[in-house]
């Protein structure tokens, strides 16, 4: 995956600083400090998409088609609103040789005035449009990337596959504001004292993402089962088991960036080499053994209630925990609590 292109990078003006990290045991205010030593478990970009010309960008997307002929590169390209400019990006992108296309309706933050990113992913209508005028130039697959930053996520990924799209790609950053600063009453990440809700990632997303992948690919396998789309799983990725997770939810494949970023590319034969360990004790030979196996527990918190009923029945036992709230004795919460706990 080659992020993030657009035809004119002279109106990305990006900030320095441009990142902030959440630390584990700490707030968003005492990162920078000697007091943070804690795992990084969040961080926040206010970056916009990349400042380097698309020229320099379509030459690097040749030299890597030359230079490993037999791997899939993907370019992740964002455009404003603006039929003519969508084509012309897709044409001179595709000129390169590239596999496919992932189209970024997702960032969180920036150019939102140009209907860009976001702008687009929340507002279905728009999104169909330029869905429209995507695929009707487009050659090669296109996945559209999905925003977090919405009520339902499966609303846009609908609108996206019935648009023309071969696949969905989430999620995208969260939204936020990492900290205040309670030295400065600042807000992190500080530029010339001030700052701007940015884009949230790493492993404390990894759950979120989790979540909404997989009600997107339930709504996929539901609605569009006998359809070849393709499902990404993105978000809070560092570990063969984080991406294990996304697969067992319906991920054909997973994306990796911030873990790069913090932890370098030797993540990525890491990750890959704990995910054949996975494989290998489950004595799974490919992907597709256990691509979307746990979906078939997910349900409704009242199925949870009948199955559970029904399971108490069976045994003829009373179960592990408390029956109902009043049953709470006060003091022994914390005992009552750990009784309740399934891992």
């Amino acid at each position: 995956m080659f992020y993030q292109v657009s035809l004119d990078a002279s109106k990305v003006i990006n900030v320095t600083p441009r990142y902030a990290r959440l630390r584990a045991g700490v707030n968003g205010s005492v990162n920078g400090s000697a007091k943070a030593k804690g795992q990084i478990i969040g961080w926040e970009n206010i970056e916009l998409i990349s400042d380097r010309s698309l020229d320099i960008m379509l030459n690097e997307f040749k030299q890597l088609k030359e230079e490993f002929p037999d791997r899939i590169l993907i370019a992740s390209i964002m455009e404003e609103y603006n039929k003519a400019a969508w084509e012309e990006l897709i044409d001179r992108v595709e000129q390169t040789g590239v596999d496919a296309l992932e189209i970024n309706f997702s960032c969180p933050h920036g150019m939102p005035e140009r209907k860009m990113g976001a702008a687009v992913g929340q507002d279905c209508a728009l999104l169909e449009e330029v869905c429209g005028w995507v695929n009707a130039k487009a050659t090669v697959p296109v996945w559209a990337k999905m925003t977090p930053n919405i009520t339902d996520i499966t609303q846009p990924a609908r609108v996206a596959l019935r648009s023309g799209c071969e696949g969905i790609a989430a999620i995208n950053t969260i939204m936020s504001v990492m900290g205040i600063n309670l030295d400065t009453l600042r807000p992190e990440p500080c530029v010339e004292g001030y700052s701007t809700p940015g884009g949230y990632s790493s492993k404390a997303v990894h759950p979120i993402a989790l979540a909404k992948v997989m009600s997107i690919a339930k709504m996929m396998k539901s609605e569009f089962g006998d359809k070849d789309f393709s499902l990404s799983g993105i978000g809070g990725v560092e570990t063969g088991s984080d991406a294990a997770e996304f697969i067992l939810l319906g991920a054909n494949t997973v994306q990796v960036c911030t873990g790069v970023m913090m932890h370098g590319y030797g993540l990525v034969k890491q990750l890959c080499a704990e995910l054949k360990d996975f494989m290998k004790a489950h004595n799974f030979s490919s992907v597709e053994d256990f691509r979307g196996v746990s979906l078939q527990y997910f349900t409704t918190h009242m199925d949870l209630v009948r199955r559970q009923q029904e399971a108490i029945q069976q045994r003829k036992a009373v179960r592990k925990g408390l029956q109902s709230d009043k049953d709470w004795t006060g003091d022994g919460f914390i005992k009552e609590t750990e009784s309740m706990v399934s891992n």
